[in-house]
This record gives C-alpha cells, structure tokens and sequence, in this order.
C-alpha cells in the first residue's frame, strides 16, 4: 500500500512518525512519502519536504509569505498525482490540509485526516468542508467524537498519542548530575517555545520563584530563544522536558500541549496564559461556547487545574496557586484527577490502533 503523509509542524512530524512506524509494522508492503520532519525520515519514511520550510503563524505572516505557500501547494499537487498514493493522510495543519483535502477529493483520491483542527473551539464552517472532502476523521481528544457525531460524520477515536511517547520514554539517570541541580525538589518552568509567549509569560513565572526558596526552579528552554533566558539566574534545560517533568514536584506552565504533557507525566501544575490585549479580545469573540483553555480541563471537562489568564496572571495570584500546589490536599485531588485523564486518553497504544484500522479501511487486511 502506497500512503502520502503532509505534517506542517514539529507536533506533526512526531505523531505522524509514530504512525508511520506502526504502518511499516502491520504493512509489508508500505511505501510511505511525507512532508514532515526529522522524526519521519527516522522512522525510513521519503520525506520530500521538510515542516520548517511550511511553518507560518499568524494572518500577517501568511499573507506575507503568500507566494511560497502557493508553490507550495502546486508542488504537493504534482508531487501527489506523480506518486499516486492510495491514500493521503493529512496530519493536523488545516490551513493547508483542508484546501488540499478538496483537490484530493475531486481527483478521487482517498483522504484520512489524523488530529482534527480545533473546529469546536472555533471556524466551525470547516466542518463542512471536512464533511465534503474527507472520508475518515480520526480524533485525538475524547469530545471530538461526540462533536463530529453531531454533524453527522463517524469521527475514529483510540486515545491521545502523547500516551505513546510518554508510555515509551526513557528517562535519562544522570539528569541532574548532567545539569548540575541540588537535592531539593524541583518545580518545572515551561514558559513556551515562541518568542512572545516567553517574553509574556517568564518574567512573572522567575519573580514569583524568588519567593519560594526551598525549591530550584529550572526552565524548559527552547535554543532558538536562549537570550530569553538570560536575565535569570535559575537553571535552563534545553530539549530535556520530559526527563524534567519526570522529577519534578510542580510545575508553572504556558498553556498549550505542555498542560497535557505534564498531566501525563503527573505533576501538579498552574496553567499560565497571556497574550496581546486585542488578539485575545478577538479570540474571545471567535471562540463560543468553550469553558477552558487547557487541554487538561477541556479533556476531563472540569476544572482540574488552575488556569491564570490575561490579567489574572499576575505574581500574586500565580504565588497564590503555587502554593496551593505545593499543598497535600490540593496535589492530592489533582493527582487523582489525572487518573481519570489517563483512562479517557486511552492505553497508549493510539498510534497502532490508527495504523490497523487505516489498513482496514484500505481493504489491506
């Protein structure tokens, strides 16, 4: 069987890598071709564009970049008809994913989209076009299935694949020998990977950790950013987050994939956001009918952890929620929370359970 996969992101690139190394497993017979990263070319998938050249965020980047993304797409086009796939997997990346989705649609090539775009939080019109143009959907959160069902279009669910990569990580054992940390318990600081979003949210996070000195703190760094990092004194670990999480006492993190990521990981933690006055005023009116932003929340569809947004993070009430934390019996609630967030998301096995019934559906079985 013949499978073109198109991840526009680092996220992308690392669940499509673990499902292309369950569909070489399960299919003898496999040629897989991808736009991705270095994670797929590992798995021994072609990868004939790499993510980088495709990540744009923001209407004014992708307008200024207009050109390129058109070339782009004239480029997946050809190259698509040229390798004649019996199947096209589309991982996540809407913007991109969608358009191409109708072009497959009408050359009668067979769409799966893997990781939904975020159409309950928002752009529900996309749910047409998904409806229209793609003939399998498979989710990655609990909810999306009943959302879809609405509209009514059978949405696959097998759990969350962040499940796998925690299920399958190795913790290093010199870790804190290697990053030269002392004995007392560590809270994890993940201020995020983009720019802004540090700049918004380390600052609060290093003033409240002067505040709390039995504890060291240490930062999630991303090296790209590594001058952000440099008005503090406390410690910056660069592409080591999980084996951080994996000792860590607490931890302070911008919300994202991370909120997950630290939940599946079991550390109790405050969820940190804020982001430009008017952007957010925007996203606001975009966004109905969601009560959290954390993926942690949105998944158990309660108010597991605490979620500081805007003007609400602030010193004082992020040292407030650190605290409460840091305290027997709100860790412990917290901690018996995420036991009904692992069950939701599955035994860890999503990336295999997806690969066998893509193969199904393709009447390779």
């Amino acid at each position: 069987m013949k499978y073109y996969i198109i991840s526009g992101e680092a996220s992308g690139d690392l669940h499509a890598s673990n499902l292309a190394k369950q569909l070489f497993l399960l299919d003898n017979q496999a040629q897989i071709r991808a736009w991705g990263g270095e994670l797929l070319r590992k798995t021994g998938v072609e990868v004939v564009k790499d993510y980088k050249d495709l990540a744009y965020m923001g209407f004014v980047e992708v307008v200024l970049h207009l050109g390129k993304i058109l070339k782009n797409m004239a480029f997946c086009k050809k190259d698509i008809l040229e390798y004649q796939p019996d199947v096209v997997i589309l991982v996540d990346y809407p913007g991109f994913n969608l358009r191409l989705a109708k072009f497959l649609h009408k050359k009668q090539i067979k769409v799966f989209y893997y990781i939904s775009p975020q159409v309950w939080a928002w752009k529900k019109s996309r749910v047409k076009t998904i409806k229209q143009y793609v003939d399998e959907m498979f989710v990655i959160l609990p909810f999306e299935q009943d959302f879809y069902k609405k509209y009514n279009i059978h949405a696959h669910y097998f759990g969350h694949p962040l499940l796998d990569v925690v299920k399958q990580y190795h913790i290093s054992e010199d870790f804190k020998q290697k990053n030269n940390l002392d004995n007392r318990p560590i809270i994890a600081i993940l201020p995020g990977s983009r720019k802004q979003e540090i700049l918004r949210m380390l600052p609060t996070m290093l003033n409240v950790a002067k505040k709390f000195p039995d504890y060291q703190f240490v930062i999630a760094g991303v090296k790209n950013h590594q001058g952000l990092y440099a008005q503090s004194n406390i410690k910056v670990v660069y592409n080591q987050t999980y084996n951080l999480l994996s000792l860590s006492y607490a931890a302070l993190v911008t919300s994202g994939t991370a909120t997950l990521e630290t939940a599946l990981f079991n550390v109790p933690q405050v969820v940190c956001y804020k982001g430009n006055f008017f952007s957010y005023l925007i996203a606001k009116h975009l966004i109905s009918g969601i009560k959290y932003i954390s993926l942690v929340n949105l998944i158990a569809d309660d108010n597991v952890v605490t979620e500081l947004i805007q003007n609400d993070m602030n010193e004082i009430c992020l040292k407030k929620e650190l605290e409460k934390i840091l305290s027997d019996d709100t860790r412990t609630k917290m901690l018996e929370s995420y036991k009904i967030l692992h069950q939701r998301l599955g035994d860890g096995s999503a990336s295999t359970y997806i690969a066998d019934k893509m193969i199904q559906l393709l009447g390779n079985k």
